[in-house]
């Protein structure tokens, strides 16, 4: 099988081929999968590593202000986790409805239709934004809501104020990357995402440590960094790399904003109430006896968790491209063949994960604490933990096709039902009424996510591919505008 100018091309593909993807028998099954896991990886592999930069960048900071203070460190981590934490998980999943449009149009050859989703996504995100900053203005006050102790409040709301452009450069970035990531065009991200973690590493040295400016410094850098990555991606498409997909700036932008706020506020939904799941089980945990060692183990495991997950939304981005751009080129049994390449890939990558931690259970929590009690709790918890990973590997996997055959709502509704009727019950049953405690939370996470992926397989079982790829045309015009579409729609749906 060829590629399509949409797709990443392989060795040996040199030109476009529009015709479904045809299998008969096992050899030709084999040689099918193989090409569809090279494509997958061209883009999960630049994705998983633009992933892990960006979340060296956060972790850097952290290392660094550790060696000011106590104080400092925990302003820093309260500060990147609740505040920052809060508002890139909604900017994050609002900004992913491009995924779906620009995935489709892309697949559709509806090239033109690509920067006006951008420049929706941008007013979008960025007005958001403003509003998102009254979140760091006051995170003093909403921090003691929270519960956190003055000194750290006060310590974590001064440094949000000086955060407040990492905000700005967030809504600018996701819908820039989404745009690219539509496009195949995945490797650039990477290479400015490396420079971008390089040259952290190297001013907070010089700023906080050298030159001594503190926290001042810390906050410069990272707003800095951050706004290095933003203005590599945008220079990248300014610069003209992106072909009819980019035509410059357009008031078209403005039309039927509406109908696009619509699919970006259930992409909103559909991450934020993972990202709020995850932390009321924290919160939760501090409401035991000994409450110190439950948080830092459940702490411990998450953060193993998030590691894990940078791999997770690799494949869930290149679920979503490939799924979205062979939707809008009309090949259904090439979406078929994609979803079970991905969903297989992402549950052996998850079984790989989780006998690393089997295998080494006793060594790994030595790395985050020094607390006995806290390594013998981890320890009993690395089963959980190891199947959670395997769970959520293949849930974020189908998670990115559900995005990108538009379906977000869907798992909006699937994440309200498996997280806060089945997962937080259980977890607060097991964890206080049967006394199980940490490992009561621990289960009650297990089953949410398991509902969940249970749910997702069941959905992308039943998906009619040949209908899905009919709607892909009459979904992009219904949640974006009219421009160019007039004609367009039947001529992308007989493909």
């Amino acid at each position: 099988m060829t590629t399509g100018k949409h797709q990443p091309l392989l060795s040996g593909e040199t030109h476009r081929k529009t015709d479904d993807v045809e299998i008969n028998g096992i050899k030709d099954y084999c040689k099918e999968f193989y090409l569809e896991s090279k494509r997958l990886w061209y883009l999960a592999g630049p994705a998983i590593f633009a992933s892990l930069c960006q979340y060296t960048i956060g972790a850097t900071t952290q290392v660094f202000a550790g060696k000011l203070g106590t104080i400092q460190l925990a302003a820093v981590s309260v500060e990147n986790t609740v505040i920052a934490g809060f508002s890139y998980s909604i900017l994050f999943g609002m900004g992913s409805a491009l995924e779906t449009l620009c995935g489709q149009a892309y697949g559709a050859e509806k090239f033109e239709m690509l920067g006006i989703y951008l420049q929706k996504s941008l007013i979008i995100l960025n007005t958001a934004a403003i509003g998102l900053t009254f979140t760091f203005i006051f995170g003093v006050s909403v921090l003691k809501l929270l519960g956190q102790t003055t000194t750290i409040s006060v310590a974590a709301g001064t440094f949000a104020v000086w955060m407040i452009p990492q905000l700005f450069a967030y809504a600018t970035m996701i819908p820039v990357s989404k745009f690219l990531q539509a496009q195949s065009k995945v490797m650039p991200m990477a290479l400015i995402a490396l420079v971008a973690v390089v040259s952290h590493v190297f001013l907070s040295w010089l700023l906080i440590v050298k030159l001594g400016w503190g926290l001042v410094g810390a906050a410069v850098v990272l707003d800095g960094s951050w706004w290095f990555i933003t203005l590599g991606q945008v220079g990248y498409v300014l610069w003209g790399s992106c072909g009819q997909a980019w035509s410059g700036f357009s008031w078209n932008a403005f039309s039927n904003l509406k109908g696009f706020l619509h699919i970006s506020l259930t992409t909103m939904i559909m991450f934020c109430l993972e990202s709020w799941y995850v932390m009321s089980l924290v919160l939760l945990a501090g409401h035991f006896e000994n409450a110190e060692v439950s948080v830092d183990a459940l702490s411990v495991c998450i953060n193993i968790l998030g590691w894990a997950g940078m791999v997770a939304l690799g494949l869930n981005v290149a679920a979503s491209v490939r799924v979205s751009n062979e939707l809008g080129l009309g090949r259904p049994k090439t979406v078929r063949l994609s979803v079970i390449v991905v969903a297989l890939t992402a549950l052996l990558i998850g079984i790989l994960f989780a006998t690393v931690l089997l295998v080494y259970r006793k060594q790994y929590p030595a790395f985050f604490t020094n607390s006995q009690e806290v390594m013998q709790l981890v320890d009993e918890l690395t089963l959980l933990l190891g199947t959670l990973v395997v769970i959520n590997n293949v849930q974020y996997a189908l998670s990115g096709v559900a995005i990108g055959a538009g379906l977000q709502s869907a798992v909006a509704y699937m994440n309200i039902g498996s997280y806060f009727l089945v997962g937080i019950p259980i977890s607060i049953l097991l964890g206080f009424k049967f006394d199980m405690r940490v490992k009561g939370i621990w289960y009650g996470l297990v089953s949410g996510s398991s509902m969940q992926c249970f749910m997702l397989l069941l959905m992308v079982s039943r998906i009619d591919w040949n209908e899905e790829a009919n709607v892909s045309g009459d979904r992009i015009k219904q949640w974006g505008c009219d421009i160019g579409m007039k004609d367009d729609v039947a001529d992308a749906n007989n493909y």
